[in-house]
């Protein structure tokens, strides 16, 4: 049977997301800044782990396997973002309050109920990610949902938890893990969804749209400060978890596989519950036993988190907007879907909604906020942050203003923004200076030849024939005011 052919009620398909996404803040547990450096190390220590019974007065499964393995684990470091908190040398500082605010954004929105008093926990790791032997992860809230085309999906929690030491070196033959901990306590939302999820394209579904929400908020971008991980089972097979996913379009073809795995698992009678890989086609590859809940137990160094009524109804008050609710609010003001993508991406929603007022042109104040900066940088090889910083709002409302009193025309305005991130002033760059005799008879000559070439055309064809001749080296106005005295109507 291939996987097209596949009916999931009938095969009791389940799964569930946990998504684990970076927050643009300092470190978790201390104020050191949450920044990767690919430079050489400062200094490196060397650990062994051991594992400890937990809550329960167990030793986790996983934790056992772990251990088996009698690793020495090499921590790398830097002055600038690292400190006797990742290092386990100090007991950690009071929660970040920033992050725990934007953690309590991203609940409400996924309209989850938030804990009052909460409990920030120790999970019990020793596969050298954490220089403790443990990760601090704090429960935040539960019992929310998302709505999908599927159907209603709910959100079983919501942690804010420490990121863990990456990998810079993995010896097998040597038995040597070498981690950096320049991502050790980056804060870190971990988002679990209820296993209501009844197909793999759902599964896609789901993922964007928490990745939507979670884009609303301050989180980091780019590769690996977003993880994605799926649990997934069929009727008479153990939960498997899929560890690894960067992107949603490869969860469809990574269930649909997964699927045929534990069903041929079932035929085989082998049915264990473990942790696999996400591979880059597709496929799965064993990494650990499924973990259970003995690695967890309180936290000693920090009290209980209270998190108060007042700061939940701050947040509710100022919830950030969805991008799907921008784009359909963007699309109200006129703009095309590339300028909205761009608007979007580019995160200019207030400063398009506070030039509106100045002139109603949505398109070209779209133009004027996204769209020229990103020719002009590609054009004179200028970084989009030195352009933006000298493209101000108040610079772009000058130049609206002189617009509205027709002292400049649109055609102007392009050559203006250059002039200006040349480094004119904008009273400079706006002051269209009448052009010498020379030139202007040079201009009228130009305008003489394409009407006789192109007789018919209204005046504004004329206009962007004339303009486009000459490269923004003369003025709109001038133009405009000359073809009139040629072309009728």
């Amino acid at each position: 049977m291939s996987e097209h052919d596949l009916n999931y009620t009938e095969l009791g398909f389940k799964a569930g997301l946990e998504i684990h996404q970076q927050l643009d803040t300092h470190k978790l547990f201390c104020n050191c800044l949450s920044e990767l450096v690919n430079s050489e190390p400062e200094f490196e220590i060397k650990r062994k782990l051991h594992a400890i019974a937990g809550e329960t007065g167990d030793i986790d499964i996983a934790v056992r396997f772990e251990a088996g393995k009698d690793r020495e684990f090499t921590y790398q470091g830097y002055s600038q973002n690292t400190c006797l908190v990742e290092l386990d040398e100090s007991p950690p500082e009071m929660i970040n309050l920033e992050a725990l605010k934007i953690t309590l954004q991203v609940a409400l929105l996924l309209n989850c109920e938030v804990f009052p008093v909460t409990q920030i926990m120790r999970k019990t790791v020793i596969d050298g990610s954490n220089t403790s032997g443990f990760q601090r992860t704090v429960l935040i809230a539960r019992n929310g949902f998302v709505e999908t085309k599927h159907g209603r999906v709910g959100i079983d929690t919501v942690a804010l938890e420490e990121d863990a030491a990456r990998i810079v070196e993995n010896d097998k033959d040597k038995n040597k893990v070498v981690y950096r901990l320049d991502r050790l306590g980056i804060p870190l939302i971990e988002i679990a969804t209820a296993p209501d999820i009844k197909n793999p394209e759902q599964i896609k579904g789901v993922a964007l749209h928490i990745g939507d929400i979670l884009r609303a908020c301050r989180v980091k971008r780019g590769i690996g400060t977003i993880r994605q991980d799926i649990n997934i089972s069929v009727k008479g097979h153990p939960r498997i978890e899929i560890k690894g996913f960067q992107e949603p379009r490869m969860m469809v073809v990574t269930a649909e596989k997964e699927i045929q795995r534990q069903l041929a698992n079932i035929k085989n009678k082998k049915l264990d519950k473990e942790v696999r890989k996400a591979n880059p086609d597709g496929t799965t590859s064993f990494l650990r036993p499924m973990p259970g809940a003995a690695r967890m137990y309180p936290e000693t160094d920090l009290p209980l988190l209270n998190i108060s009524r007042d700061l939940i109804n701050g947040i509710k008050a100022n919830l950030p907007k969805l991008r799907s609710d921008i784009k359909e609010e963007l699309k109200g003001h006129g703009l095309n879907d590339e300028m909205i993508n761009l608007i979007v991406s580019e995160n200019k929603l207030d400063e398009l909604k506070e030039l509106i007022q100045i002139n109603s042109d949505s398109n070209l104040i779209a133009k004027m906020l996204v769209l020229w900066p990103k020719e002009i940088s590609i054009k004179e090889k200028i970084s989009l942050d030195e352009i933006n910083k000298k493209l101000t709002l108040d610079v772009l409302e000058t130049i609206l203003q002189a617009l509205n009193n027709k002292k400049i025309q649109k055609h102007d305005i392009q050559n203006i923004l250059l002039d200006i991130v040349k480094s004119k002033s904008v009273s400079e760059a706006i002051k269209l200076e009448k052009q010498s005799n020379e030139e202007l008879e040079k201009l009228e000559n130009e305008i003489k030849r394409v009407i006789k070439e192109k007789p018919g055309l209204n005046i504004n064809a004329y206009m962007g024939l004339i303009m486009a001749k000459f490269k923004g080296k003369v003025s709109g106005k001038e133009v405009i005011e000359m073809l009139g005295r040629y072309v009728k109507g």
